[in-house]
């Protein structure tokens, strides 16, 4: 399996092995052990928040908008990935005090790529479809909570997100979200000063 340290510190892609043949392929999507020594070897100032307490599967049309969402408390990391489709997923960092605070990465994934992109805790997340539907699957460190749970706008201005969809559908919900400079800094995760650079969490 291959792991690279993108851009902001924490998130991370993942490429499984694949075997396949004439029949059809085989993946393993995940085993936490297996994962921990792939990002070891990586990147020792990365780390999984382990361990993942609930998965999502979202089903979702072409040029479908989801995000940028959040959970303050509760901050959620998330090992995300296409079962069928394709995507365009955006990470964008809003801890409170990090160097890379506002800024954003953003990979394709699809069921022919196999990728996985992990999000940790403190991070904004949100994906925009580029296939005809797909069906995208989240791994999440922490449970849903509703009264936690916070966006930002996904054409933020100062975020500068580059979607590769001209007109997304976007549901009433996050097409009001704040934008990011507009939300107070007391509601927005912050820089662990323990863990620094390795992931975020609440104080």
């Amino acid at each position: 399996m291959k792991v690279t340290q993108t851009k902001l510190p924490g998130v991370l892609i993942f490429e499984p092995d694949v075997f396949g043949d004439a029949r059809g392929w085989f993946v393993e999507t995940f085993s936490g052990k297996r994962y921990e020594e792939a990002v070891r070897q990586c990147s020792p100032q990365a780390g999984l928040k382990l361990p993942f307490v609930q998965d999502n599967v979202s089903f979702s049309e072409k040029n479908v908008l989801r995000g940028l969402h959040f959970q303050n408390p509760n901050a959620q990391g998330k090992l995300v990935q296409v079962l069928s489709g394709k995507v365009f997923d955006v990470a964008v960092d809003i801890r409170v005090g990090s160097p890379t605070f506002g800024q954003w990465f953003g990979e394709t994934l699809s069921a022919e790529n196999h990728k996985q992109m992990y999000i940790p805790p403190g991070f904004a997340h949100g994906f925009c479809v580029l296939s005809n539907t797909t069906l995208f699957s989240y791994k999440c460190t922490d449970y849903y909570n509703p009264a936690t749970e916070g966006g930002i706008i996904w054409n933020d201005p100062d975020i500068g997100i580059t979607w590769p969809v001209d007109v997304p559908k976007v549901s009433k919900k996050d097409a009001n979200y704040p934008r990011l400079r507009d939300i107070p800094k007391d509601k927005l995760p912050v820089l662990s000063k323990v863990e620094g650079p390795k992931y975020g969490e609440n104080k």
